[in-house]
């Protein structure tokens, strides 16, 4: 008998909660007497604490499978602190196809949902994964770094809205300001929201402002001082003038919030990685940096058991393809279903590897050479990066490029090659700066 038949040769109960804001619906099979009972559930902590109390009362310590449609949310973590507790995050698609095959009409309801799930995960237990829960510190990386990135999702919005912004009365500020996200442009947008009032600053003012940030050549200063005496208005209309300075200083102080915010994450996931038993694995990826280094360990968890393959996460992440084949026609494509944020990691992680890793940089030139679009290369890349991932992650073993470049001269000697070749051209470059 498999772990998994022995789970759930124990479980008591099988419960389908159809989730809401306010209220709901919890479809529960007895396992013993075949009955199924729907009712609602209040959405308080009080009335699930009660129910979870109810439950103890009829099953005992017995297990309950708990089927829902969320693997994140204030539910699922309600429900995490029960020990008797099962928890299967289904995805929605999932249930509405597997309800269409009995009703074909569309007809949807909470009832009915409630029902299906349950229904669907009971009879097939082997093509469901119940939800393992990471310890407390991976737990918390694994969020701030979602919410993290949610933060630079909303820079970019708030990036592209100033951008759009300026350019209907402020065109110049895009190349004098800096980067819109960074302090610097904040800055410079604050003091001197039109062109106007920019010119009217002194050279002494403007030269102190640029110097404050970076380290500007004293002729790119003077240039750029230049440049703004001479500049010309796109507008003078003073309505247009004054709705955008009033706009530019609204999305500017959104924006210097934000910058506020992702520091802290910053410095709280610094925190939280630097005590993680598996950073040094991380860690030792070239190009991982400390912003991808924590978002690589979230992907992948603390626990071992949760993965048997390579080919788990590749699919987990999206960055196996999916092959469509029916008769004589074959397609292979992208796949939809997935972690988005999983594959963004990936493949972001995979792009800056170029930059690192000989063989990674070798590996994107060659499948650029066969036609691949330069996504779907880096995408082969991450493929690739994958399966080391897996191999150093599983045996808990920091990864060694020349340890890899060696097994690549014995299994891809072509590719070992390539890299050496790319080794030798990093070195050529690297000793002509020194000598510049």
């Amino acid at each position: 008998m498999t772990e998994r038949e022995h789970t759930t040769g124990e479980i008591a109960a099988w419960v389908g909660l159809d989730w809401a804001d306010q209220k709901h619906r919890i479809s529960e099979y007895r396992v013993g007497s075949g009955e199924v009972v729907g009712y609602d559930l209040e959405h308080t902590p009080e009335a699930l604490d009660e129910w979870i109390k109810n439950l103890r009362t009829r099953y005992g310590r017995s297990k309950i499978a708990v089927v829902l449609e969320q693997s994140r949310g204030a539910v699922l973590y309600g429900l995490m602190k029960y020990d008797e507790l099962i928890l299967y995050p289904v995805n929605p698609l999932s249930v509405s196809n597997y309800r269409k095959t009995f009703q074909t009409s569309g007809a949807k309801s909470d009832p009915v949902d409630a029902l299906v799930m349950a229904e669907m995960v009971r009879k097939h237990p082997d093509r469901f994964h119940p939800l393992h829960n990471e310890d407390t510190q991976t737990r918390t990386l694994q969020l701030l770094v979602e919410s993290r990135r949610g933060l630079v999702n909303q820079m970019t919005r708030l990036t592209n809205r100033l951008t759009a912004e300026l350019k209907q009365y402020f065109p110049q500020a895009l190349k004098w300001a800096g980067e819109l996200s960074s302090r610097q442009a904040c800055e410079f947008l604050t003091q001197w929201p039109t062109l106007e009032t920019l010119q009217m600053a002194r050279g002494a003012r403007l030269r102190k402002f640029y110097l404050a940030y970076g380290r500007p050549s004293k002729e790119a200063v003077e240039q750029r001082v230049a440049e703004i005496k001479k500049a010309v208005p796109l507008t003078t209309d003073e309505a247009v003038l004054l709705a955008g300075s009033m706009k530019t200083k609204a999305l500017v102080d959104q924006i210097r919030a934000l910058i506020d915010a992702i520091e802290n994450y910053d410095d709280q996931i610094k925190q939280v990685f630097r005590r993680h038993p598996d950073r040094f694995i991380f860690d030792s990826f070239p190009g991982a940096g400390q912003v991808l280094a924590p978002r690589l360990l979230a992907a992948f968890g603390a626990d071992r058991d949760r993965l048997q393959s390579a080919g788990q996460i590749q699919m987990l992440a999206g960055i196996a393809p999916v092959t469509e084949s029916s008769g004589k026609s074959r397609r292979v494509h992208w796949r939809l279903a997935c972690s988005k944020f999983l594959r963004q990691s990936f493949h972001e992680f995979a792009a800056s590897s170029i930059l690192w890793s000989d063989w990674a940089k070798a590996y994107h030139q060659t499948m650029r050479e066969r036609g691949k679009g330069y996504n779907a290369a880096v995408r082969a890349l991450a493929f690739k990066w994958l399966r080391v991932m897996f191999r150093c992650w599983k045996s808990k073993t920091a990864y060694d490029d020349g340890v890899y470049m060696e097994s690549l001269k014995q299994r891809s000697p072509a590719l070992f090659e390539r890299a050496s070749v790319v080794r030798e051209e990093r070195q050529n470059k690297a000793q002509a700066r020194q000598a510049a």
